[in-house]
């Protein structure tokens, strides 16, 4: 396929992910959140490869914007490797869950391309996150795509990125988390906080 064809058919690719994707389950998403922070519970934001950038970011806005107690494990790499050297990648998010003693009050939000799958042994280490958050009696959320894997199945909100091209799964899904993660910090029933951009005033026209 020539460069030009490449971004015109994954232009409008974009396109019709943003006609598809539910809203239903962004409002639901937000719904939760503002309960979350009414509540003063925390948020730990999970992901691998490049959703675990996406979570560090993700983790910024959430606190910065919508002023929610935001955590990622991301966000230390000395515990991050030190729980893989001891403990074993399977169980990485679970063990800093546990450390930060996740509870009822807290939501476990992850963004992921396949959401988790123990018998394809996808991602196990989501899998194991989300199991636990459920035990004690966390509320989980997540922006997935493909069928949403064992996020759709345990997640009290989950927004799916629907697939409308097999060899485009990942970069979809990747670039749709940070699109709807900032929707919904910029969303009026989340926002406390401008963008630095959008408080800056225009100029006076002369």
């Amino acid at each position: 396929m020539a460069t030009k064809d490449h971004i015109e058919t994954y232009l409008q690719e974009v396109a019709e992910i943003a006609k598809k994707i539910d809203r239903a389950a962004i409002n639901k998403t937000i719904e939760i959140l503002r309960d979350l922070r009414e509540k003063k519970g925390r948020l730990f934001i999970i992901g691998v490869g490049g959703s675990a950038a996406n979570a560090s970011h993700a983790a910024n806005d959430f606190r910065r914007i919508a002023n929610i107690e935001t955590y990622t494990p991301m966000d230390n790499i000395a515990e991050l490797t030190a729980r893989v050297n001891d403990e074993g990648w399977e169980s990485v998010f679970v063990g800093s869950l546990k450390h930060s003693q996740l509870g009822s009050n807290d939501a476990v939000f992850v963004l992921s391309v396949g959401g988790g799958n123990a018998e394809k042994n996808i991602s196990k280490n989501i899998v194991h996150a989300l199991d636990y958050a459920k035990e004690v009696g966390a509320r989980v959320l997540g922006i997935v795509s493909r069928d949403g894997g064992h996020t759709a199945k345990m997640a009290d909100a989950c927004i799916l990125v629907p697939v409308v091209n097999a060899e485009n799964v990942t970069a979809h899904a990747e670039v749709w988390q940070a699109a709807i993660w900032h929707a919904i910090v910029f969303h009026p029933k989340l926002k406390v906080t401008s963008g630095k951009w959008e408080s800056v005033q225009k100029p006076a026209l002369t």
